[in-house]
């Protein structure tokens, strides 16, 4: 079977900033841009992102303006980038037990970002992914993880520097490889506890091992978690995943063995399923995964390629 070739861009890909590195340690620019009246700023509320139009259907991003962000400026903030010459920064207000009181009456709402990902308008679900995982990780690192002293931002919110020991903390993506393992016309999806409803299967994925290629995860975390041992590896496609921090590198897997016997500590239930009855999930008794998720397109573009 030849490599399947991803179909389109997942979805959180496709950032349309500038990212503007060069900008982050020009204190005077990022000063004035703080200051600027047409700086848009993307709100962050305890992990969910301002959205307008959520309950007819339609979501999209509320980008603030400078001068509907004041009693937003003792927040924390990262710089995100440039969209074309306006500054774009992240503002995390979890702090406040009413956000909706800090921005203007009627601009939205705060959303949970996977729940209308698939929904928002080109580019803007990779720009509230953004500022969604670079407040996370900020709010995280308030304490130096060497010697527990407290950090400060630095690098226009990209740094967190111990006032101790002076140690640099930068943002961290964990790597996760997810698969979907194949046989001839049949495909292996898991059922994990963790997943949102008790009728989803999904590809089985897994975090990579400090000493392990890519590669090497795939084989062990599906022999691991269903017993089924794996030949080729190929790659497919990627997807920031900062829900809170990781990324997703998809993969395809050729099992070399069919019997199935499951990790009860990783997974519920594991089984093979036919193109037929993935096409029909409903009718069988199950559910696909979410549509913003990498292991959905994982598993179109394998059922297109038959």
């Amino acid at each position: 079977m030849n490599p399947i070739v991803a179909a389109r861009p997942n979805i959180y890909t496709g950032n349309p900033l500038e990212w503007a590195t060069e900008k982050r340690e020009d204190t005077a620019w990022i000063a004035a841009a703080l200051d600027g009246a047409e700086t848009l700023f993307v709100p962050v509320w305890r992990s969910r992102n301002l959205m307008r139009g959520v309950a007819e259907g339609r979501p999209e991003a509320a980008f603030l303006t400078g001068e509907t962000t004041v009693a937003m400026r003792d927040a924390p903030w990262a710089f995100l980038g440039l969209q074309g010459p306006r500054p774009v920064f992240a503002v995390d207000v979890s702090a406040t037990e009413d956000p909706l009181a800090l921005v203007p009456a009627g601009v939205g709402t705060f959303t949970d970002l996977r729940a209308v990902a698939g929904a928002l308008p080109g580019g803007e679900a990779s720009i509230l992914a953004h500022a969604r995982g670079l407040m996370h990780w900020r709010g995280q690192h308030r304490f130096c993880g060497v010697c527990g002293g407290a950090c400060e931002a630095r690098s226009a919110g990209h740094v967190m520097r111990c006032t101790a020991c002076d140690t640099s903390h930068f943002p961290r993506t964990d790597p996760a490889v997810i698969m979907l393992v194949h046989h001839g016309d049949r495909a292996l999806l898991g059922h994990s506890r963790r997943f949102p409803t008790t009728a989803m299967y999904s590809t089985l994925a897994g975090f990579v091992e400090p000493g392990e290629s890519l590669e090497e995860a795939v084989a062990r975390e599906v022999r691991e978690e269903s017993g089924v041992r794996v030949g080729r590896v190929y790659y497919h496609s990627s997807q920031p995943w900062p829900f809170p921090a990781s990324i997703m590198l998809g993969f395809y897997a050729e099992a070399l063995s069919e019997e199935v016997t499951i990790d009860p500590n990783e997974l519920e239930d594991a089984r093979w399923f036919t193109r037929a009855q993935i096409r029909d999930p409903q009718a069988h008794g199950f559910a696909l995964p979410r549509l913003d998720s990498i292991a959905r397109r994982l598993i179109e573009d394998w059922m297109a390629a038959a």
